[in-house]
């Protein structure tokens, strides 16, 4: 390590780690670690293992099933089965708050302080496709990497905002089974992993991050289900962030216990002793003991960053997720709602209608919450008389794909944006929506125009029309790099009855990269720019 660590930093990890200092010290020397995650909505587990070019050099990540130390020089950012979406690189250590989190299918799970997005869709490969995961951060630059690795997972059942915690908080009060903080802090478990972090711990106190974690920590304490659970994590070594944060919390909100963590794989205990006297002569015996259940990850000790994780359990009785919609037929009223409010079912010969929402059972309420993209200037005037947006989408997706219909979702229309909504959610009206579900498409010059988060959400059984490349085609690599490629007819996989002539899914070894358009032996590319091999 090239830089030179604060003093006053070094004065603290004498004082918090005594005669482990001189190991911690050493671990600065040592290369930091590198780890991939599978992503399990794309590939399974084994069949990314028979795939996959890099199993020389990979060591699995102990507290995960599916995860892998790599070696820097193997790149996989630059293969393509990352641009399928197989699988995500992320420090080794950031994977144990998602693990700890206990995310079951059909769970309403929040993600907090999402971006770039990593533990949302390790969140979202738990949930299978089943139940909802809101993604939220607060920066609006960061919810567009956010957005975008969201998509690249092929997730179908996610709502990306772009909010305040108070605000999502008078939204969704008492609703989410479980919710992830991945608290914004000063940082210092990332300084062998980032040197640009010891700057920024400079010129940002403890004192300002305590503050802050302490305001989202009482927002998420409201948006807890009964029986639901908070995981706060950080990636500091900071008592006043960590031990003295989580005893704080404890004081202001007596419905929330500790749930002990096992400690395992080279973690340790977090430590009651670092909590202050003032808050410690506030909290019971039980509850100040607890907080040895918490857990840090110290570099010297395990092979990964600084973190410290506490999992918080809210009184009460949990939802049963087996009663709720996600993840078994329903049967229910197609309904659409005007911006007016006015909740009708839908009369084909109905004109002058732009912007609808599905409503499931009359109970939905317009959303108006302003997307993190320009509002489009047809708000309010008619984009086709002939048809509705879902009737527009179901049209393509009977002519150009092979989807079984998806229940338990609601097409809503942002503007000409169309998207699939995971069925019961609380109104967004109001609120900063980055993307308001899966967005499957939009509606231009009166036609269906399908997306590429369409395309990574779609298995290659669900399209009438696909090609499968190996990893190493040459006719791949042309088209991730935005290029028209020539084929032979007899290459396309074509469902029975269908023309040859049209969208295509693109495919490497089974995953989906990509639309394409077939006419008559040329594939247009329809990879959008930001999307292309550089």
């Amino acid at each position: 390590m090239s830089a030179t660590l604060p003093a006053s930093f070094l004065e603290k990890m004498k004082f918090l780690l005594e005669q482990e200092y001189d190991n911690f010290m050493s671990s600065y020397d040592e290369k930091r670690y590198y780890g991939l995650r599978v992503n399990e909505l794309k590939v399974s587990h084994e069949q990314w293992l028979r795939l996959t070019p890099f199993k020389k050099h990979l060591e699995p990540i102990l507290w995960t099933d599916n995860a892998y130390y790599y070696e820097e020089q193997d790149r996989p950012g630059k293969h393509p089965h990352y641009h399928a979406g197989m699988y995500y690189m992320q420090e080794p250590s950031a994977m144990v708050p998602v693990e700890l989190l206990d995310v079951q299918p059909g769970q309403r799970v929040l993600d907090l302080c999402a971006a770039p997005g990593g533990k949302s869709t390790q969140i979202a490969s738990k949930l299978q496709g089943q139940g909802i995961i809101v993604s939220n951060d607060i920066a609006t630059e960061r919810t567009k990497v956010l957005a975008k690795n969201i998509e690249l997972a092929g997730v179908r059942n996610a709502v990306v905002m772009n909010e305040h915690p108070s605000q999502i908080a008078t939204s969704f009060p008492q609703w989410f089974d479980r919710v992830l903080i991945d608290a914004p802090c000063s940082g210092e478990g990332m300084f062998r992993k980032n040197e640009s972090m010891i700057e920024e711990w400079e010129n940002f106190s403890v004192e300002r991050c305590s503050s802050m974690q302490r305001e989202i920590l009482d927002d998420v304490a409201k948006m807890v289900a009964p029986g639901g659970q908070i995981v706060y994590s950080t990636c500091t070594f900071s008592p006043e962030e960590n031990e003295e944060q989580i005893a704080r919390f404890l004081t202001r909100q007596p419905e929330f216990s500790v749930v002990q963590v096992e400690v395992n794989w080279g973690w340790s205990h977090g430590n009651h002793q670092w909590v202050s006297d003032e808050i410690s002569e506030q909290l019971s015996q039980k509850q100040l003991l607890s907080i040895d259940g918490t857990i840090r990850l110290w570099p010297h000790r395990m092979k990964g960053e600084g973190h410290y994780v506490a999992v918080l359990k809210r009184e009460g009785i949990a939802r049963d997720i087996s009663e709720s919609s996600s993840g078994r037929e329903v049967e229910r009223h197609i309904m659409w709602r005007t911006i007016d409010n006015t909740v009708t079912k839908r009369d084909k010969h109905t004109k002058n209608e732009s912007k609808f929402v599905k409503s499931g059972n009359g109970n939905r309420s317009s959303i108006k919450g302003k997307e993190k993209l320009k509002q489009n200037q047809n708000y309010g005037k008619s984009i086709n008389a002939e048809a509705t947006p879902e009737e527009m989408w179901n049209k393509f997706a009977k002519e150009q794909l092979s989807i079984v219909p998806i229940v338990n979702y609601e097409a809503i229309c942002y503007g000409n944006r169309v998207y699939l909504q995971p069925e019961g959610l609380p109104s967004l009206a109001g609120l900063k929506v980055v993307r308001a579900g899966w967005y499957i498409g939009e509606l231009k010059n009166g036609k269906f125009i399908p997306s590429h988060p369409l395309a990574m959400g779609m298995r290659q059984d669900e399209a009438i029309r696909s090609i499968n490349f190996a990893s190493t085609d040459e006719l791949l690599q042309r088209y991730l790099k935005g290029e028209t490629i020539f084929i032979d007819s007899d290459q396309l996989i074509i469902k029975d009855g269908t023309k040859q002539n049209g969208y295509v899914l693109i495919c490497v070894d089974h995953c989906s990269v990509g639309f394409g358009k077939y006419v008559d032996g040329m594939i247009k590319n329809e990879l959008p720019a930001g999307w292309r091999l550089i």
